[in-house]
């Protein structure tokens, strides 16, 4: 199974600039071993079940809530059943499509 998620998580208390939060849940990401991919308003990860797609957004928020009293988040999924490896092979496929 391939579950590929969008999170977008942030504290909404602490000031304008998100980064230094932002970064503290890409470090989790990064010794969590899964692949993800930071984009400007987004982090897309891919996981090969269900209960690590929903352990990481849980270990997400945790990062955040121990000095954040409001956390906003939004989370998208596409599960798939199948191999993983779809984070990358999905924008291959389009980049092959522009050439």
């Amino acid at each position: 199974m391939s579950v590929l998620i969008n999170l977008s998580i942030f504290p909404t208390d602490k000031g304008i600039s998100a980064s230094p939060y932002v970064a503290r849940v890409i470090k989790m990401l990064e010794d969590s071993g899964w692949p993800f991919a930071l984009n400007s308003m987004s982090t897309n990860i891919e996981t090969a079940e269900m209960s690590d797609a929903l352990e990481l957004i849980q270990k997400a928020y945790d990062v955040l809530s121990a000095d954040c009293d409001r956390v906003y988040a939004v989370v998208t999924m596409d599960i798939k059943k199948g191999e993983i490896g779809r984070i990358k092979a999905k924008v291959e496929s389009v980049n092959s499509k522009l050439r």
